[in-house]
């Protein structure tokens, strides 16, 4: 008989799906999105929301739905080649090229850069991102449980801070959102700017990675049949999702009411940190800063684990210890270089990874239709990897965008591709795909 999880297993799970998805990526972008969309907070915010929490909600349903054991195996619907090269790419972006660098650097904007002149950051950044994966890689090594318990007080102990923080932006404003200045890329389409905006949390890229941990967890715990483990990954990561979008409105409209204020800041780690300070003074700022550093300590920990763990199972021939030593090098290597320069990096990369992310979450969720045919994953795939190179040297700095070759594909975008000005140029490719495969599979069925 099949068993049912409790209310408690339920608070559990969605409990956990928080703790693995709320990193400092969710916590500095609402807020300078919030500065940035002015006025229009409300439809930038809507637009986040999607690819924010419903993106990430959607990638661990699929690899519910799908009994995948993880995100080599889902992607290995299109083939074992591509699952290699996707695999690799996502795990280095959410690992040692962006998320694990952004953890050290956020700490840092937040806990360290406000009380010291701006002419020793570098200097002192270099010294904490030192610091600061040398103690994760020593953690890593081995990870205990301890970290678990540390984890059980710091998100509430997090969570009272910033509801303090939040509590006193909205009864004391600094300014009013009807009256705050639009910045010009969101004076049209807010919705899809902020939709973008969303593939900044990496928590999309994430859920492919980590959703196994949460279907697992339901497994252990009597449940095996699939449509089962995602009715309840959806009841359990209901209370989470909602309390990721309520945090994440909240920090918008915290962000947008800033602006009365305080000048549109570089990023969203210094604007959090000046908030926080405005409000809280040095003490509280302090506190909040000890939170924020420990809580990206516990996350980066997680992501050192994960990502050698991912990698000695592609590359049986080299150690756990030797590919956690190795990320967590590159990880303060790339640190050093600033979280502007991060966040102005990585999204080019974004841009070509989430459209392809997100069309293997759908094609899994609705593969019962075609009984998961390969034939209609590749096609959908191969359509929408065009598109996004595309889409991502349109997002590129312009030593790269303005190169002739990329010139010419971009022309080629913004001619043939609908919504791609904001963006969205992969939509119609991959509509296209669908359909194609979906064609050829009922035409010319796959015989057993």
């Amino acid at each position: 008989m099949e068993k049912k999880l409790s209310v408690k297993d339920y608070l559990y799970i969605g409990s956990m799906l928080f703790g693995l998805f709320f990193g400092a990526g969710n916590l500095i972008f609402p807020v300078h999105m919030g500065q940035e969309a002015g006025s229009a907070v409300f439809w930038a915010n809507l637009g986040f929301l999607v690819t924010g929490i419903g993106l990430p909600f959607l990638g661990v349903i699929a690899i519910g739905t799908s009994q995948s054991n993880g995100l080599f195996d889902l992607a290995s619907k299109i083939n074992k080649r591509y699952a290699f090269i996707f695999t690799i790419l996502l795990y280095l972006v959410i690992g040692p090229f962006f998320a694990l660098p952004r953890l050290a650097t956020t700490s840092f904007e937040i806990g360290l850069a406000p009380f010291l002149p701006e002419t020793q950051h570098t200097l002192f950044l270099a010294i904490f991102s030192l610091l600061f994966f040398f103690t994760a890689w020593w953690f890593a090594r081995k990870p205990s449980k301890l970290l678990d318990y540390v984890g059980k007080f710091l998100n509430p102990l997090f969570l009272v801070l910033l509801g303090i923080l939040l509590l006193l932006a909205f009864t004391r404003p600094m300014g009013a959102v009807s009256t705050a200045t639009v910045q010009p890329t969101y004076a049209t389409s807010a919705f899809f700017k902020g939709f973008v905006e969303g593939y900044n949390t990496l928590d999309a890229l994430a859920s492919l990675a980590f959703g196994i941990i949460i279907v697992t967890t339901i497994r252990h715990r009597g449940v095996t049949k699939p449509a089962t483990i995602a009715v309840d990954t959806i009841k359990s990561g209901a209370v989470s999702i909602v309390l990721m979008g309520i945090i994440y409105s909240l920090l918008a409209y915290m962000g947008t009411m800033s602006i009365g204020t305080f000048p549109l800041s570089e990023n969203g780690g210094i604007a959090l940190a000046e908030i926080a300070n405005h409000y809280l003074g040095t003490i509280g700022s302090i506190g909040l800063a000890l939170i924020v550093i420990v809580a990206c300590l516990k996350t980066g920990i997680g992501l050192i684990s994960a990502f050698s763990e991912t990698f000695i199972e592609l590359f049986p021939k080299r150690s756990y210890l030797f590919f956690a030593t190795l990320v967590s090098g590159m990880a303060c290597l790339f640190a050093n270089v600033g979280l502007t320069k991060i966040i102005e990096f990585s999204f080019p990369v974004l841009m070509f990874l989430y459209p392809l992310a997100m069309t293997l979450i759908l094609l899994a969720i609705i593969g019962p239709l075609f009984k998961h045919d390969s034939r209609v994953y590749q096609v959908t795939t191969y359509f929408t990897l065009i598109a996004s190179i595309i889409d991502g040297l349109k997002a590129s700095p312009a030593f790269l965008s303005e190169t002739g070759f990329a010139q010419s594909l971009i022309h080629l975008g913004e001619k043939f591709l609908p919504f791609f000005s904001i963006g969205m140029g992969w939509v119609l490719p991959a509509c296209i795909g669908f359909i194609i495969g979906m064609l050829w599979h009922f035409l010319r069925p796959k015989s057993n």
